[in-house]
């Protein structure tokens, strides 16, 4: 029973190790402040910028953060939450 214990113990370690190494790779482009910052007008994120000022800044982000956004915009359970910068980037052509 004592094996048993330490066993369960260790696998819990285990799996919560994993999840502290890993969280930051289930967190998506849509989920990074930094991804995020250039198109809003404040710090806390509330008001986006307009739709030039939205284009300016989303072509200046790499090619492959660009695309990482147009799929993350694509999956339905992913961008419902970031909806209105989600229709911008569709409407910027990210429905490929």
């Amino acid at each position: 029973m004592n094996i048993r214990n330490i066993c369960l113990k260790s696998a819990c370690l285990g799996a919560l190790a994993f999840a502290m190494v890993s969280g930051t790779a289930f967190a998506g482009a849509l989920d990074s402040p930094d991804n995020m910052a250039p198109f809003f007008t404040d710090s806390g994120m509330k008001t986006m910028k307009p739709m030039e000022e939205f284009k300016s800044a989303f072509k200046a982000m790499p090619m492959e953060r660009q695309e990482a956004m147009k799929k993350e915009c694509n999956d339905a359970a992913m961008s419902k939450p970031y909806a209105e910068f989600c229709a911008n980037v569709q409407a910027l052509g990210g429905a490929n």
